[in-house]
């Protein structure tokens, strides 16, 4: 194998897996090195600048960094990463100081955004310091999208969502709230703006043609239009015996709001097995807590109704069996079963919707009617058009909006300047940073902690469901959140090696407690694998290679089961080994010279 280049800017990040697997690329262990250190405002700010909204995450991510973390090798259940992104959140200073400066002169360019969700707001974020004239268009009276609208206020108190979105609008967003664009070509045709980033997300529940359904249409509806009626105060209660349809995120939401707003029982029925539902795993358990039964395996057949009043649906019975390496649902010879209902709440998927948008502008649209848009720069067939969030590529979390915003903001600067949206991007950096401060001593505690995940608390159940607007989880608070914050790894402060220094006396690899380093003959990767100390099965995980060294051998670790200890370095006689903290420049719009 060839030496490894460290300077490789996606070398280490992908060692940082917590890091790599954040769409947004949130430095995870610096801060929450920060949150050990009661630092909290530094840590809040590390995560605004990365993902925009920590409160907001803290409380409603889909923690794609959670099943990457390095320490389910270790232990069985990561480090608590969103909820510790709460921690910082909710214990922060006054961050005004830290707001960047935006001025009041501008550069003579005009951004419109339309729709007030994440992805927008985090444009705008980024936009205004740079001397852009920003200007919001949302049909709703308030700023937040999905975050406001879609997410129960028993997840998400209202003053968290709105003290960050108020944040960037308060950062001197020209807003026009209660304003729907009802044509893409009218609105280009009689506003001068120099681009335009569309952040309307995905709006359109899915329904489904069954028969009996048109029959019972006062009894059933879509979860995210229910939501949403809720959130704004147009729903306060529901009566009866009430179905939800669907395995998602969506539909946890509309059961647990349900049972809060009255219904006499609520249940959650599922086409697919529970192990394969795409609701979050936390999502399922807090719903079974509240003592919401999950149906799985039951496909709907029919609505059953009377004199167009909806009696109960008819459910088939099926079994997930797995053929060609996929699952699916065949007949398990059971009767079909039915099940009584006065309401039925529909979340079974969403759908990108954009009827506003004409399609005779020059953007052009998939199958799955998403916009078909350059991945690296988010622009649409028609230049000036730019999308984000899930309007671009349908319906995922608040993070990846947050990602999708830096990439756009990016490219409407440079669009707006007449530069390459290619060429003209700025890279991504790397940086290693010695932390040695003495002979044994680290900058970090590299002490391993083999502690378990610590349980965030929750208000008594009781409490919870009597009121919508009473946060159901509680957070870490200062003692809790330092102890779990003790578990990370420190992923990010590396094993640099240092292969001119190095004698080659193996006291490394006699004090490694992961037997994650080899020194022996060079060899491809497959053949190198094999021969470790410890085989590297995870090819997910780069192999570090040294280049030759005096005998002719080559130094190997395994990155996959390190944990960042510092042995290796602590115990070389000559320094070949050092830790030293990896930082990565993820390109955002003004942090980069021009």
């Amino acid at each position: 194998m060839k030496a490894t280049n460290i300077f490789d800017p996606n070398y280490f990040h992908k060692v940082v897996d917590c890091q790599w697997a954040c769409p947004a690329h949130t430095p995870v262990p610096e801060y929450i090195r920060l949150i050990a250190q009661e630092r909290y405002t530094e840590a809040y700010m590390l995560n605004w600048d990365s993902n925009v909204f920590p409160g907001i995450l803290g409380r409603t991510c889909d923690r794609p960094c959670e099943p990457a973390c390095r320490r389910v090798r270790t232990e069985e259940k990561p480090v608590a990463i969103c909820r510790l992104k709460r921690v910082a959140a909710d214990n922060k200073g006054d961050v005004s100081a830290y707001m960047p400066k935006v001025p009041t002169r501008k550069n003579g360019k005009r951004v419109a955004l339309i729709g007030a969700g994440p992805a927008s707001l985090a444009v705008a974020r980024d936009l205004l310091p740079q001397g852009y004239e920003v200007h919001l268009f949302e049909k709703d009276p308030a700023g937040g999208g999905m975050m406001r609208s879609q997410i129960p206020a028993f997840r998400l108190p209202i003053e968290v969502l709105e003290e960050e979105v108020d944040r960037i609008l308060d950062m001197g967003v020209i807003t026009h709230f209660n304003h729907e664009i009802t044509s893409m070509k009218a609105f280009l045709d009689d506003e001068d703006f120099d681009a335009v980033f569309v952040g309307t997300g995905a709006p359109r529940g899915r329904d489904l043609d069954l028969p009996g359904r048109d029959a019972v249409n006062d009894h059933v509806s879509i979860g995210i239009d229910w939501l949403s009626s809720v959130a704004f105060g147009h729903t306060s209660r529901i009566d009866g015996k009430v179905i939800v349809m669907g395995g998602g995120n969506t539909a946890m939401d509309c059961c647990r709001t349900a049972k809060r707003l009255g219904a006499e029982s609520v249940t959650v029925v599922v086409r697919s097995a529970f192990e394969v539902m795409k609701a979050s795993e936390w999502e399922k358990e807090d719903a079974m807590s509240e003592g919401i039964p999950i149906v799985n395996n039951r496909p709907p057949k029919e609505f059953v109704h009377e004199n167009g009043r909806l009696k109960g649906v008819i459910f088939e019975c099926v079994k997930p069996v797995e053929e060609n390496g996929r699952l699916k649902y065949v007949p398990s010879g059971e009767p079909d079963v039915f099940m009584e209902a006065d309401h039925i709440l529909m979340a079974i998927g969403q759908d990108n919707h954009c009827p506003w948008i004409e399609r005779d502008l020059g953007i052009e649209f998939d199958k799955w009617d998403c916009p078909i848009l350059d991945e690296d720069t988010l622009q649409s067939s028609n230049p000036k058009v730019f999308f984000g969030g899930d309007a671009a590529l349908g319906p995922e979390n608040i993070i990846w909006a947050s990602a999708h915003a830096h990439k756009a903001a990016i490219s409407i600067h440079l669009f707006c300047q007449g530069r390459d949206l290619k060429a003209d991007r700025p890279p991504e950096g790397v940086n290693l940073i010695s932390q040695k401060m003495g002979v044994h001593e680290w900058s970090y505690d590299s002490q391993h902690d083999p502690s378990a995940r610590y349980l965030v608390p929750h208000v008594e159940r009781k409490v919870a469901l009597a009121d919508i607007k009473v946060e159901v989880e509680l957070g870490f608070d200062r003692a809790l959140g330092a102890k779990e914050a003790q578990r990370c790894l420190n992923c990010d402060v590396q094993t640099v090696f240092a292969q001119k220094l190095c004698i080659e006396c193996d006291a490394c690899v006699d004090i490694c407690p992961m037997d994650c380093i080899t020194f022996t003959e060079n060899a491809e990767e497959g053949e190198l694998r094999a021969r470790l100390t410890a085989p590297a099965g995870n090819v997910e995980q780069a192999l570090y290679v040294s280049g030759e060294l005096g005998t002719g051998r080559v130094m190997v670790k395994d990155e996959d089961v390190c944990v960042h200890c510092g042995l290796c370095a602590e115990r070389c006689p000559t320094n070949a080994w050092d830790m030293q903290k990896s930082v990565f420049h993820i390109p955002q719009l003004g942090s980069y010279a021009e």
